[in-house]
């Protein structure tokens, strides 16, 4: 009898303590001075924080160089994107302003929770740095506090990535313990001896739990989970301004949208004029990116009313022109299908005739039409000819070369968005922009080298045959 009313002393203590770990925020209070914690939402504000890092490393000088003359200067890019350098450096400016767009919403929604009214005005005060320049707030940071910050925000993601791991583990734990006390109940009536080694099993389960909770503790004191809406918004605020100042001073965007206050933001190694080296020679920055006197004049050069002209002209730039892969909404499809292409291509000896005919129900209609061109008359030849095969397959690795990692890119774009979305933002991200995959590439060029990479495949895997038949004949022969 006393052991059944520990064990459900253990239940009870359990599921109350333990319910009180999973609630996530803190439970209404009545209105005082202690300011709302954001709670389990830490974790999506991590997940802003981790993006927001990104962003600021790919702005550095170091990304920037890489930028321009690695990701701009890809062949493929050049070969079926654009050869135009100002074009491609302006998607990926607008491919940050899209990514810096969507933070600054997520952070719009917890400004309304904040206290402080100008944090609760925060997408206006953006809206209005992003069309004149103007930080009435400050909430642009010189570049050494910026990298205060961004060490600070480091830390935040880190402790709650390492939260979110132990909060886990907790569960496991708490399942763990109650399929144990199920388990007891049922076995009531066993032995002694089964009754006491299960009960110390139970004492042990509960023990790590307390250890648990204790860390859970710990680590959420550590993180943002703890931290005030108004507090993390404004860390959050003085990111994005931040980022968004760089932007504009990397890509040169000050001689529209005026920065008031360009000189607290970089070292002396400008990384505006490694983007536009014609512009200063010197690579150096030495005042603001305006006149005064034609500040006036610039404000009205566009119409900045709307408090998202700023994004909404970057985001035109982000629509794919319709003859392009993305306006067909076959990028993805085309990069698997180039995928599949240069495996079998590496190992011709490999495919099937199951496989080709996989391959060629991938492709679409237009491709049919021009390999079938291609290859009337062919399939009536025999593809025995050594040096030909070799030549083919010298073409086929040029090809592979500047398209392939068009293709690669392409998956590892939309897997990163896909994981994104399922897994509260907290992903390793690369540094692969839309101009360095398929999406803007041109249809009828991308095409063009599918269709001679099917032409080539075809012959090298006729070879292939052709030469294991004669061996296999010539095997038979000597037997």
């Amino acid at each position: 009898m006393a052991l059944e009313t520990w064990v459900i002393k253990v239940k009870t203590a359990i599921s109350h303590g333990l319910h009180a770990v999973k609630s996530g925020a803190p439970h209404p209070k009545p209105l005082g001075n202690k300011r709302q914690s954001v709670g389990v939402l830490a974790f999506e504000i991590a997940g802003l924080m981790s993006k927001l890092l990104h962003l600021w490393q790919s702005l550095s000088d170091k990304d920037v160089v890489r930028l321009r003359n690695e990701s701009v200067s890809l062949e493929g890019v050049r070969k079926i994107v654009s050869n135009d350098e100002a074009f491609l450096l302006g998607l990926a400016c607008a491919e940050m302003v899209e990514s810096l767009r969507h933070a600054a919403r997520a952070v719009g929604v917890l400004s309304k929770r904040c206290e402080d009214l100008n944090l609760q005005d925060f997408e206006w005060f953006l809206g209005e740095f992003a069309n004149t320049g103007r930080d009435s707030n400050h909430w642009s940071l010189s570049y050494k506090d910026m990298e205060i910050l961004t060490k600070k925000m480091d830390r935040y993601v880190t402790v709650t990535t390492t939260l979110h791991r132990e909060m886990e583990e907790l569960s496991v734990l708490e399942s763990s313990l109650r399929k144990s006390l199920q388990l007891h109940e049922q076995q009531h009536d066993s032995s002694s001896l089964s009754l006491s080694a299960k009960e110390q099993k139970i004492i042990e389960l509960q023990q790590k739990i307390m250890l648990q909770k204790q860390e859970i503790k710990c680590l959420r004191e550590k993180s943002s989970w703890n931290r005030s809406f108004d507090s993390v918004t404004l860390t959050l605020a003085r990111s994005i301004f931040t980022n968004l100042a760089r932007i504009k001073l990397v890509f040169g965007l000050g001689n529209r949208y005026i920065i008031v206050n360009p000189s607290s933001l970089p070292r002396s190694l400008s990384a505006s004029a490694t983007v536009h080296p014609s512009e200063n020679p010197h690579h150096f920055i030495s005042g603001p990116l305006r006149s005064p006197q034609r500040e006036d004049q610039r404000k009205n050069d566009g119409d900045d009313s709307s408090a998202n002209a700023f994004f909404e002209s970057n985001s035109k730039l982000l629509k794919p022109p319709p003859t392009t892969l993305g306006a067909a909404a076959l990028a993805l499809h085309y990069a698997n299908l180039i995928i599949v292409m240069e495996k079998m291509i590496k190992s011709p000896q490999l495919v099937g005739a199951d496989a080709r005919d996989d391959l060629y129900a991938m492709l679409p209609s237009s491709v049919r039409l021009a390999l079938r061109a291609r290859l009337r008359g062919v399939g009536l030849c025999r593809a025995g000819d050594p040096g030909l095969a070799s030549e083919w397959r010298e073409a086929l690795t040029r090809i592979l070369g500047w398209l392939a990692p068009l293709a690669h890119n392409m998956i590892k774009w939309q897997s990163e968005r896909s994981i994104e979305q399922q897994n509260s933002n907290l992903v390793e991200r690369t540094s692969v922009y839309l101009l360095q995959t398929l999406y803007f590439a041109n249809t009828e060029k991308t095409e063009a080298a599918i269709t001679e990479l099917l032409v080539g495949l075809n012959y090298i895997w006729r070879f292939e045959r052709e030469m294991t038949a004669k061996a296999l004949f010539a095997c038979t022969n000597l037997g």
